[in-house]
């Protein structure tokens, strides 16, 4: 008998798992996978994540393990304009630690998940999740599950969460998921070594996707070719030859592959730009990608999954101290209105970034303006990485200096957007 039952063993399922066996809760994770195992996705983790890492004494293992620190992000528009913004250039806000990191998830979630049992959680491996099992007033009481031998089995608890990412399965059972109005994306990850890279991760916009390259440590870098989805069934068949292509295509960096390494198989994620139409039902709760994902592009994964863990654990102990289970909706409730409070202002410039992704002159506009003013460039960047409140680009004095570079203000303008004030 178990009180929560965490279905997905990822940086959400292990956080939230961990935060809930450190207050005493009965806790079970449920993985259909064997850890280590390998997951695409732009492994990094932004200079806020560290505090919540930090927070579950595992940040010292992390940087033990070789985790690359990432200074901020180049990128590079289809027309060639390029800025850098970097998280320690950032005026008036200061991240955690002034640097993000970037790490196999073969090595991090094998620390997470061993954070988590060692903890108190009971992590159950190679056990898919097939259906949610409820009561007469449609209250989600527990799982059905299937070993790899084929057993089944029905497991009991008081709340359920889906940890399960993208095609999360808890979400598609309570009916939950849904698909945002938005070009859909599909990711093709893999590894090299022998890539020359600096002390920033890089985005390389193109007319037909982008490229995503970052250090992950150990002389590694994480390469993903991120494309729609009508583009990405050219790779059916032979995705390492789709993303051989896509890249020798590209003359400013090809040469920088010439003579390198692809030392892991072509992995696939996606389409994006998936949601749920709220993150909680009866007896249930959705965190992490399983919630909500839209674009790998600002690699807003892994920090959202472990803060939705932090906000997500003590509404669910709220739940599991009522002494009526129709009680136990108000706490689970407070977390989906939490969780919209602290990411809806980065879900709209995520949108608009997305946006400019998709439309190569918007693009290559907003890229030229950023290289004009550096400090629009480290503001942008201190968004994506969580430590600068997204009201700072969304202002319309910042909007308008993004879009038309070409318009000259006041100085007094110019002071006000290098100081983070309204002009």
């Amino acid at each position: 008998m178990t009180q929560v039952i965490v279905v997905g063993g990822g940086p959400a399922g292990a956080a939230t798992a961990f935060q809930l066996a450190r207050a005493g809760v009965h806790v079970t994770i449920l993985d259909r996978a064997h850890f280590p195992r390998d997951k695409p996705c732009s492994e990094y983790m932004s200079p806020q994540a560290s505090r919540i890492l930090d927070a579950m004494g595992v940040l010292e293992q992390i940087e033990q393990s070789g985790a690359a620190h990432l200074a901020g992000m180049r990128v590079r528009a289809p027309n060639g304009a390029t800025f850098h913004g970097r998280f320690a250039d950032v005026r008036g806000f200061r991240g955690y630690r002034d640097r993000g990191l970037a790490l196999r998830r073969t090595i991090l979630d094998n620390l997470l998940v061993d954070r988590a049992r060692a903890a108190g959680a009971v992590v159950r491996e190679g056990v898919r999740v097939t259906a949610l099992r409820r009561d007469s007033s449609g209250r989600v009481t527990g799982v059905d599950v299937i070993d790899e031998k084929g057993g089944t089995q029905t497991l009991s608890a008081a709340v359920v969460v889906g940890a399960d990412g993208l095609r999360s399965v808890v979400a598609r059972r309570l009916d939950l998921a849904a698909t945002r109005l938005a070009q859909r994306r599909v990711a093709f990850v893999t590894h090299f070594t022998g890539i020359d890279m600096g002390d920033s991760g890089e985005m390389h916009v193109e007319r037909d996707g982008y490229l995503g390259l970052a250090d992950v440590g150990g002389g590694m870098t994480n390469v993903a070719v991120v494309v729609p989805r009508s583009r990405a069934r050219e790779a059916s068949g032979d995705p390492a030859a789709f993303v051989d292509a896509w890249i020798a295509r590209r003359r400013h960096v090809a040469p920088r592959f010439g003579k390198a390494v692809r030392v892991t198989p072509v992995l696939a994620t996606g389409p994006f730009a998936s949601a749920s139409r709220r993150a909680w039902a009866p007896g249930a709760a959705l965190v992490g990608d399983a919630a909500d994902f839209y674009d790998p592009f600002t690699g807003e994964g892994i920090y959202a999954a472990l803060r939705g863990a932090e906000l997500l654990a003590p509404r669910i102990i709220d739940a599991l101290a009522a002494t009526a289970p129709a009680d136990r909706d108000a706490p689970l409730r407070a977390y989906d209105s939490a969780r919209i409070a602290e990411f809806r202002g980065k879900w709209s410039v995520e949108q608009i970034i997305g946006v400019a992704v998709s439309f190569p002159a918007v693009m290559n506009v907003a890229a030229r303006s950023l290289a004009l003013r550096p400090h629009m460039a480290h503001t942008i960047v201190g968004v994506t990485g969580d430590f600068v409140p997204a009201r700072e680009v969304l202002r319309p004095s910042f909007l308008l200096r993004l879009l038309l570079p070409w318009t000259r203000g006041t100085k007094r303008q110019d002071q006000a957007l290098v100081n983070h004030e309204a002009p």
